[in-house]
């Protein structure tokens, strides 16, 4: 299957799907400080009431001969560095890939598609 990924250990064949490693790579991301929602509407208010379900959204991944690559796109909070939230999410998202699933994250791109005002 094109959207999984198998790996044959001594015992069985292990299989993740893309999907799930796009729904690591979401929650990650939302966990991120400066991070106000992925660009599929998902919220940190929302993922409080979802219990962080269909955080694929906002995320695409690619896996190829087990090297990945995540496109993850975001509104950040105004006042905050979009650098430093960019390389934040960056980092967390292959960090939390390779820790869960193994998988080597050749690359994480982050488009910056709005910012958030704070309402007071």
């Amino acid at each position: 299957m094109s959207d999984m990924i198998n790996e044959e250990e001594k015992i069985g064949k292990i299989s993740i799907a893309d999907g799930v490693v796009a729904s690591i790579a979401g929650i990650a991301a939302i966990e991120v400080e400066g991070v106000s929602k992925l660009t599929g509407n998902i919220s940190k208010e929302l993922v409080a009431k979802l219990g962080k379900k269909n955080l694929a959204n906002g995320v695409k991944v690619e896996i190829t001969d087990g090297n990945v690559v995540v496109d993850v796109s975001l509104e950040v909070e105004y006042g905050t560095s979009i650098k430093k939230v960019s390389e934040g999410v960056q980092e967390k998202v292959k960090q939390a890939i390779e820790n869960m699933t193994g998988l080597h994250v050749r690359v994480v791109n982050v488009v910056v598609s709005g910012i958030k005002m704070n309402k007071e």
